[in-house]
């Protein structure tokens, strides 16, 4: 008899990709790449919005074009560089701030290595 693992439903976006995703390492460095190309645009598109500037006024701001801009906003966009981010910044009289976290939570890294102990045992 196949023993098979009782999931809960669940309708929170989040654990359903958790469970989609599964330990593919690959899969997963994609998606964090995108969530981090999302967070990027939207906050530059935050900034902005909050100055009350248009694209092309906060272009204007910075020396460069409305296109630029909104390639910025945009969530697929790959290009950003804290160069852009600092120019923005520094217009909108803000500063910013890096900070750097683990990308998988506590417990699941704790359950990761009792499996690899398990299995090396």
């Amino acid at each position: 008899m196949l023993k098979t693992k009782k999931t809960t439903q669940t309708t929170d976006a989040v654990a359903i990709m958790e469970r989609m995703l599964g330990d593919d390492v690959e899969t997963r460095r994609v998606v964090q790449e995108a969530r981090t190309n999302v967070a990027v645009a939207q906050l530059i598109y935050d900034m902005r919005t909050k100055a009350g500037l248009t694209q092309t006024a906060l272009a204007e701001l910075i020396g460069t074009k409305q296109p630029v801009i909104a390639r910025l906003e945009d969530a697929d966009y790959q290009g950003h560089s804290l160069s852009m981010l600092q120019r923005i910044a520094t217009v909108l009289s803000l500063r910013i701030e890096i900070k750097i976290a683990p990308l998988v939570p506590m417990e699941t890294k704790r359950k990761s290595r009792r499996l690899v102990a398990q299995s090396a045992s």
